[in-house]
């Protein structure tokens, strides 16, 4: 079977962006090289790799097994290329992070300071919800992962970065702020907007409200911490959101004193227990923990 390494390289573009004119932007090539190049690649397998349903691609079974490989085989290239600029006194290379969306608050700044310390890196960044990442992380996406509720049916290695309390606001004119030992009963007539189902913030919330015996009367969701903020600071309703996303110098909202707030949480640094960080990303690891220490 004849397929070049950049041709796997070119397949994996494909899987990730799911179209054939976004991996050829990818890979700095023509989509018509591109075309032809995948059509090479199934011949040399044998068996159809995709097929473009709606103008999205979907991996057959074959693409698929060719995917994982291929994904296999640049990890480790990567990884041995990092070893050999770590023999040289340098860190370089591509590190893979993904975060769910609250972590952005915080994690550009310290990609900024490890960029300033090696600035031959390249990052990749995604930003996402929770099911997402965690979606990413069973798929072996990334170097590292963050976020506030890893998921328990997984062997991970776990380091503690920060805490996260998860607060419960109000607008700064609602007659309950400055109030203490509020309780969620005096709560029960506002509208509660929170973070949707399955984010790290909601599963930590919803825990508080079943060991409370507390049911919101009204309850909206939105998929945005910019939203809820902006819908409390309007004076809509009342949220739980995390410290992190309260923004410092928004003064129309205030943090409530309610019994069981703010809600302990923490910021996790995972990644699957088995697999061995790369150079790079143990360096990004030992960079992050220095800094929330600093910083703590």
């Amino acid at each position: 079977m004849n397929i070049t390494f950049r041709q796997l390289k070119l397949f994996l573009a494909l899987a990730d962006t799911g179209s054939v004119s976004a991996a050829a932007q990818r890979m700095h090539v023509t989509q018509p090289t591109a075309s032809m190049q995948l059509r090479d690649m199934a011949d040399a397998v044998g068996l159809p790799l995709y097929d473009v349903i709606s103008r999205k691609v979907h991996l057959t079974e074959a693409g698929e097994e060719l995917a994982r490989t291929a994904r296999a085989m640049v990890d480790q290239w990567d990884t041995f290329e990092q070893r050999m600029a770590a023999l040289q006194g340098m860190a370089r290379g591509r590190l893979r992070v993904a975060v769910v969306s609250t972590a952005k608050y915080f994690i550009p700044g310290l990609l900024g300071s490890f960029c300033d310390d090696h600035p031959q890196v390249d990052i990749s960044l995604e930003v996402l919800n929770r099911d997402q990442v965690v979606s990413r992380l069973r798929a072996n996406l990334d170097d590292l992962y963050v976020m506030s509720q890893p998921p328990g049916d997984l062997a991970l290695a776990d380091d503690i970065l920060t805490p996260n309390p998860l607060c419960l606001v109000a607008a700064a004119s609602h007659p309950l702020v400055g109030q203490t030992g509020v309780t969620l009963q005096q709560l029960a007539g506002e509208r509660f907007f929170l973070r949707e189902r399955g984010s790290g913030t909601r599963m930590a919330t919803d825990r508080t409200f079943r060991e409370q015996g507390f049911a919101p009367g009204t309850l909206l969701e939105l998929g945005s911490n910019e939203a809820i903020r902006e819908s409390v600071a309007s004076k809509l309703g009342v949220a739980v959101l995390s410290s992190h996303a309260l923004g410092g110098a928004d003064r129309r909202v205030a943090v409530l004193d309610v019994v069981g707030f703010p809600i302990p949480s923490q910021w996790h640094l995972v990644w699957p227990k088995g697999r061995q960080l790369s150079p790079l990303a143990a360096v990004f690891r030992d960079h992050v923990l220095a800094r929330m220490q600093q910083s703590g």
